[in-house]
């Protein structure tokens, strides 16, 4: 077998694993229209690097019709599982950095990932359903923190731990029982001053779309990274998010 079609053979393999895992990715794990501000498409490019360009160009490299069959054998099985762990740590930052909820809080948004979780923080989470990571896209809660005597408490627990109320599960509820409250804050699309030309466009498209609402805008954080989370008044989710500065 020459190089090249050895490499061809490594490349619909590698590649056809990717679009697996980027199908994963799109629809399940950074599902719309979360995709983009949970920083998938840049895990994508990880993966086809890692996984469609790095494997494909060494066995290029190796293969050679001249070389005797162990050590050939011997360099495809090295590559292999260099690519192999590449690819399962590139696998395990896309897992750890899934949105696994977003958090309804005073004016704002906030997308948590499961890596910002801790297995005793979710154990202590009052609704069992909010106890474990999803695996199917982010699960829409509300958190509001504790008053009276509760709240000095609140308050020493987020300056020892670094964790403010959207990373501590035990003070979600259900997403209903908070948005109306945040809902309030909102604003709307004309306050998005820092889009450009394109997203003006497709914003007024978006409204144009629901000719009989008036969307509103609620911050959308994730990390230090702001975006605008466009929101149907009538359910009270996101049906758009985009790389806009909200403030």
């Amino acid at each position: 077998m020459n190089r090249w079609k050895a490499a061809t053979i490594h490349l619909s393999l590698s590649f056809a694993i990717a679009v697996l895992i980027g199908s994963l990715l799109y629809f399940v794990w950074f599902p719309s229209p979360y995709f983009t501000a949970a920083g998938a498409s840049k895990l994508i490019l990880l993966l086809m690097g890692v996984d469609v360009c790095i494997g494909p160009l060494l066995t290029l490299l190796v293969v050679n019709r001249n070389k005797p069959a162990k050590l050939l054998l011997l360099d495809l099985s090295v590559i292999g599982v260099l690519q192999a762990i590449a690819f399962g740590y590139g696998l395990y930052v896309i897992i750890s950095s899934r949105p696994v909820f977003i958090v309804a809080e005073v004016d704002r948004l906030v997308m948590v990932t499961a890596g910002q979780l801790s297995d005793a923080d979710l154990a202590k989470s009052l609704q069992p359903e909010f106890r474990k990571r999803s695996l199917t896209g982010p699960v829409l809660v509300g958190a509001l923190p504790p008053k009276g005597k509760g709240s000095g408490d609140f308050a020493l627990q987020v300056m020892e731990t670094g964790k403010d109320i959207d990373q501590l599960p035990k003070y979600y509820l259900p997403y209903d029982q908070v948005i109306d409250d945040v809902m309030k804050r909102s604003k709307p699309l004309s306050s998005l001053k820092k889009a450009t030309a394109s997203q003006q466009a497709y914003l007024a498209t978006l409204q144009a779309a629901h000719p009989t609402l008036t969307l509103k805008v609620l911050p959308l954080l994730r990390g230090e990274h702001s975006y605008s989370a466009i929101i149907s008044p009538t359910s009270k989710r996101p049906i758009a998010v985009l790389a806009i500065d909200p403030w």
